[in-house]
C-alpha cells in the first residue's frame, strides 16, 4: 500500500484524525534534509513498518499491549482537543490559539516517558505534555481564553507554566535541575526519588540567548536535564536554513553533552529516546539535547497565515507522515488493537470536544481584581495603590449611569 492508500485511510467511526493527501497535488522533493538524515531515529516508518533498532528496541519491549493502546488514545484525544480548541478561536470564543496538530507524537511519546517526580518546563504549545502531566485542558483553553494566568499547581502536576517569552523556560528549568541536583535527588539509585527535568523548546528558540546560556549552565554543573526541542521546520515564517548552519541537535557537542535527532512523527522512537536520556539524567549523567525533528501542519498560532511563506506541496509531503495515521496502522498489523478499540476511541474523542465546547461558552468571567491578585506573596503598597485607583476610575461609570 502507498503512502497515500495510508494518510487516506478512512476513519473508523466519528472525525478523521489523519491528515488527508489531496493526490491532485504534485509532491516535489521536500527541503533539505526535511528526511532527517541517516542519523535520526525512528521505529516506524510512515507505512507503519516497525524498524528493528538494538540501542531502542528493549525500552519499547517493556510496554504492555494496554501502554501501547493508550499512547494511541493518548494522540487522537490530544488531536481532537487541539482541533476544538482551533475552532473555537474561528468563532471567536478563544483570543488565540497555539496550534500542536502535526507534532502529537513527539509531545505524547516524551511526556508518557516522564516519571511522576520529573519537572516539565513548556514553552506555550506543550498541550501534549500538559495532558500526560494530568492538566485538565479546560486549564489551558482558560489561559487562552483571558479567564486565567494558567494558575494550575506546578508543585502538584510537575508541570510549570507556559512561557511565552521564547526560551525563557530553559532557563528556569536548568535552574531547577540545578537544585534537584544540590537536594541530592540524582545519582541514588532510588527510582522513586532520582529525578530528572525536561525544557521544551522550538527551533526557533535555539537562537536565542536565554537557551544558549542554559546549555551552558547546564554543561558546566552537569544538570540532570533533557532539553526537547521540537524542530518543526519553522520559526514562525523562517525556515530551519535561515536559523542554522548544522543540525539542531549537533550544538549539544559545542556545550559537552549528547545530542540525538528522533523522528518526531514516531511516538515510539521519541519515548524510547526520551526514556533513555531521562534515565541518563536522573543517573547523574548530566544535560542531553533531544531533537524531535516533525513539523508544524497548522500555523504558528491562530494569528499567522502560513500561506505567505510556506508551499502547500511542502504540506502535503508531511501529511504523508502523520503521526497518528501511522501508528494506528502499526496497531492493526500487530493485532494489539481492534475495530472495537478504534470506534471507543473515536466515542471518547467525541464526548472530549462536546465537553471543550460547552465548558468554554459557559466559563464565567473573571473578577476584575484578578489581575491585582497573586502579583507578589506579601501585600504590596504600590498593588494596593492600583487596586484602588481602578476601583475609583470604575466607580466614574456607575456615577454617569446613575
Amino acid at each position: 500500500m502507498s503512502d497515500t492508500d495510508v494518510a487516506a485511510t478512512p476513519p473508523v467511526g466519528g472525525v478523521d484524525h489523519h491528515v488527508s493527501v489531496d493526490p491532485a497535488v504534485a509532491v516535489p522533493e521536500p527541503r533539505a534534509a526535511a528526511d532527517g538524515g541517516p542519523d535520526m531515529v525512528q521505529l516506524l516508518t510512515p507505512e507503519g513498518e516497525r524498524v528493528p533498532n538494538a540501542e531502542y528496541d528493549e525500552i519499547v519491549a517493556a510496554l504492555s499491549n494496554e501502554d501501547l493502546r493508550g499512547l494511541y488514545r493518548d494522540l487522537v484525544l490530544i488531536r481532537r482537543f487541539d482541533l476544538e480548541a482551533t475552532s473555537l478561536q474561528r468563532q471567536g470564543e478563544l483570543g488565540l490559539w497555539v496550534s500542536l496538530l502535526g507534532q502529537e507524537a513527539a509531545q505524547i511519546g516524551c511526556g508518557r516517558a516522564l516519571r511522576p517526580q520529573d519537572h516539565a518546563f513548556p514553552g506555550y504549545r506543550e498541550h501534549g505534555i500538559a495532558w500526560t502531566r494530568g492538566i485538565d485542558p479546560m486549564r489551558i483553553i482558560a489561559m487562552y481564553r483571558g479567564v486565567d494566568k494558567g494558575a494550575w499547581n506546578p508543585d502538584e502536576h510537575h508541570f510549570h507554566g507556559y512561557t511565552i517569552v521564547i526560551g525563557n523556560q530553559v532557563l528556569m528549568g536548568t535552574g531547577y535541575a540545578m537544585g534537584v541536583q544540590r537536594d541530592g535527588a540524582v545519582g541514588t539509585d532510588d527510582p522513586e526519588r532520582d529525578t530528572a527535568v525536561v525544557a521544551f523548546m522550538g527551533d526557533g528558540a535555539t537562537a536565542q540567548g536565554d537557551v544558549n546560556e542554559g546549555f551552558v549552565f547546564a554543561g558546566v554543573y552537569n544538570s540532570p536535564i533533557v532539553f526537547f526541542c521540537q524542530n518543526n521546520q519553522w520559526a514562525i515564517s523562517e525556515p530551519n536554513e535561515r536559523q542554522t548552519r548544522v543540525p539542531i541537535y549537533k550544538r549539544a557537542d559545542g556545550f559537552g553533552f549528547p545530542g540525538v535527532r528522533v523522528d518526531g512523527n514516531d511516538v515510539l522512537a521519541v519515548y524510547a529516546v526520551t526514556t533513555q536520556m531521562l534515565d541518563r539524567a536522573r543517573s547523574g549523567q548530566g544535560p542531553s539535547l533531544i531533537e524531535a525533528f516533525t513539523y508544524r501542519m497548522a500555523a504558528h498560532t491562530t494569528s499567522d497565515d502560513p500561506t505567505k511563506y510556506r508551499v502547500s506541496a511542502e504540506v502535503e509531503v508531511w501529511k504523508l507522515r502523520d503521526p497518528v495515521a501511522r501508528y494506528k496502522r502499526w496497531l492493526m498489523s500487530e493485532g494489539i488493537a481492534d475495530t472495537a478499540f478504534f470506534e471507543a476511541v473515536e466515542s471518547e474523542a467525541d464526548e472530549l470536544a462536546a465537553h471543550v465546547r460547552t465548558a468554554t461558552v459557559t466559563m464565567p468571567d473573571p473578577d476584575v481584581d484578578d489581575i491585582f491578585d497573586q502579583v507578589y506573596v506579601e501585600p504590596h503598597q504600590q498593588v494596593e495603590d492600583d487596586k484602588a485607583a481602578f476601583h475609583a476610575y470604575q466607580d466614574t461609570f456607575e456615577e454617569v449611569q446613575a
